[in-house]
């Protein structure tokens, strides 16, 4: 019997696989098209920018602005650079962070619940709708002196007008991601017993995300403008106190080099919010390009 069977494995044609056929293929042109893809969108926004840091060393340098009043790129950088080697500039950052990160929080938690119930429930939004049409269409700023009377000019009046700053980018957005969810899927969750917190978590709020973020993001940036302009006015830290003080002592290199604070402030800002909105949006098809 086991002669038999050696027989017949002797007999079995042996197939030799070649080491081509074994090492899957690489799509050496797809790589490349991805790299080159890659590289393009790094090169862009790095184009951009090295452009106008050109643009802002020549023309000084070149007498087509004054100099004394727009110092070369190179100035403002050695500026920056002394500022936060003292210490002072992470001194001005971390204080306008500080009340802004606190205001855009209260604002955050405040306008979310908020805007659900206006949108989800009639009787609120007749209710609350007259007022917040009132507050909506009158500028923060415009309410700066009465929240330093009302408050004082110490910290709580900044990061209470920050809060007012914030509110609304996120209560309309929030009204209108809500207001917005396709009804389909409202009654495919009614209709598969879901009950009305089940509802909010898996169906209404998953689907208003992108509305959300995209007042999130409007009010992080106007948090941090508001902000500036309120330590303008009466603050002793800050990067509104740091333009305005460099301003009036005519340290011109320093006032700019806030300027840049604030941007890098913001831009840091978004693409935390950006980031924090792919993690919490990853259900969402991406767009066919």
């Amino acid at each position: 019997m086991s002669s038999a069977v050696q027989v017949v494995e002797k007999s079995r044609p042996v197939v030799v696989r070649s080491r081509a056929e074994s090492v899957p293929t690489v799509d050496v042109s797809r790589i490349l098209r991805a790299v080159a893809l890659l590289a393009w969108r790094i090169f862009k926004p790095t184009f951009a920018i090295g452009l106008l840091v050109a643009v802002w060393e020549a023309a000084p340098r070149l007498g087509l602005v004054d100099e004394v009043f727009l110092p070369p790129f190179s100035t403002v950088a050695q500026a920056f650079i002394d500022l936060v080697q003292s210490g002072e500039m992470w001194e001005h950052v971390s204080t306008s962070l500080t009340r802004s990160a606190i205001g855009f929080s209260l604002a955050l938690a405040v306008a979310i619940p908020v805007g659900v119930a206006i949108a989800w429930y009639r009787p609120v939004a007749e209710f609350l709708n007259p007022i917040l049409e009132l507050f909506r269409n009158t500028a923060a700023l415009a309410l700066l002196p009465v929240f330093i009377l009302i408050l004082g000019i110490g910290e709580t009046s900044k990061i209470a007008l920050v809060v007012y700053a914030s509110f609304f980018p996120i209560l309309l957005n929030t009204i209108t991601g809500v207001r917005t969810v396709d009804p389909l899927l409202i009654k495919s969750a009614v209709s598969l017993g879901f009950s009305p917190i089940r509802l909010f978590q898996k169906v209404i709020l998953p689907a208003a995300v992108p509305s959300i973020f995209t007042g999130v993001r409007m009010a992080a940036a106007s948090s941090i403008l508001v902000l500036i302009a309120a330590e303008m006015v009466g603050a002793r830290a800050g990067l509104g106190y740091l333009i305005t003080a460099a301003q009036q002592n005519f340290q011109i290199p320093n006032m700019y080099a806030g300027i840049i604070a604030i941007s890098l402030l913001g831009l840091s800002f978004n693409g935390l919010l950006v980031a924090l909105e792919r993690r919490l949006s990853r259900w969402r098809a991406e767009p066919s390009r």
